[in-house]
């Protein structure tokens, strides 16, 4: 009984903060016309505004980001032709990723460099973890397929690890710059600034929510190489 407790509360922190982005998100993409711009018009207004001329504005299926190497804002469809409040201040957070560039941020240029060495990184980490067990078994000892799965699962979790130690950047991208935008524009209408700070709350969380799935992951991959194992 114990044992399943606890399942459920592990389950209940890695899961909880995904779900509750994903339902907060939705939660304002209606009406989807409660604003006179689709979230890229808005997006395209605020560059002009914060003198970002080069920076881009692009649609994506990958999900809203800012991309630092490219100087491009990117927008997933329904943020990118939607007038509605999710898609307007999901747009005010990117642009103010697109500003911490533009003015150096330190956190922000070590989260860029982080992220770079993520990728990379969790590529091999999945390659370390799909070895392990066929190096056990041709070294016929445990020793190393041992050191390959703990170097895989270090790997993985780097994901978790970045997104929580650059969470300070989508805090700073949220409050100290996309609200300030949208509350000294008077762009929000009236009763919208409670709900604005909730989807940008949300924004903030995205990656970190995201990557704590990757920890299931990693339980998954660790229960198959045991049950290999005996």
């Amino acid at each position: 009984m114990n044992y399943l407790i606890g399942l459920l509360i592990i389950l209940s922190i890695i899961l909880g903060p995904s779900l509750w982005v994903q339902r907060t998100m939705k939660k304002f993409e209606m009406p989807s016309d409660r604003y006179p711009f689709t979230g890229a018009e808005f997006t395209k207004q605020l560059l002009k505004a914060l003198n970002l001329n080069e920076v881009e504005v692009e649609s994506t299926d990958l999900g809203d980001h800012y991309d630092p190497i490219s100087k491009t804002v990117r927008l997933t469809p329904d943020k990118m032709d939607s007038k509605s409040l999710t898609a307007v201040v999901v747009a005010a957070h990117e642009v103010g990723h697109a500003h911490q560039h533009s003015t150096r941020y330190m956190p922000f240029r070590v989260r860029t460099l982080l992220v770079k060495v993520m990728a990379p990184a969790q590529r091999f980490g999945a390659f370390i973890l799909m070895a392990a067990p066929l190096v056990t078994l041709i070294t016929r000892a445990p020793g190393p397929g041992f050191i390959m799965l703990i170097g895989g699962f270090l790997t993985l979790g780097m994901s978790t690890v970045i997104h929580l130690v650059t969470l300070p950047t989508e805090w700073n991208a949220s409050f100290s710059r996309a609200l300030p935008i949208l509350e000294k524009g008077e762009i929000l209408k009236e009763g919208d600034d409670v709900h604005a700070r909730q989807i940008l709350t949300a924004a903030a969380l995205t990656y970190v929510a995201g990557s704590l799935i990757s920890l299931i992951n990693i339980a998954r991959w660790w229960t198959i190489l045991r049950r290999g194992a005996i």
